[in-house]
């Protein structure tokens, strides 16, 4: 198996793990225990790989990172709702 089959192979594994996790987040209806911080760090850690993966012209990493990204948003938007609408029910 060659180098940059590896990197797709691993790329995918980490993006749907990490995707399974915001969805599960979004199907319970809860982020508690979820730190916004954790997606906020996550995105900006996501915009700056996925720049210096694009300017190294490292395909692997730039599809990674923006999937990463998208992953990251999701999440960060669904604990936002999830806390507006814990706090309109108080």
């Amino acid at each position: 198996m060659g180098a940059e089959a590896i990197g797709w192979v691993s790329s995918v594994l980490l993006v749907l793990t990490i995707g399974k996790q915001v969805w599960k987040q979004w199907q319970e209806g809860s982020s508690e225990g979820v730190s916004r911080w954790l997606f906020l760090g996550q995105i900006a850690a996501s915009v700056g790989f996925t720049l210096y993966s694009w300017l190294v012209h490292n395909w692997v990493f730039v599809v990674t990172n923006a999937l990463m990204l998208v992953n990251g948003l999701l999440g960060y938007a669904i604990v936002l709702r999830h806390r507006r609408r814990a706090a309109q029910r108080t």
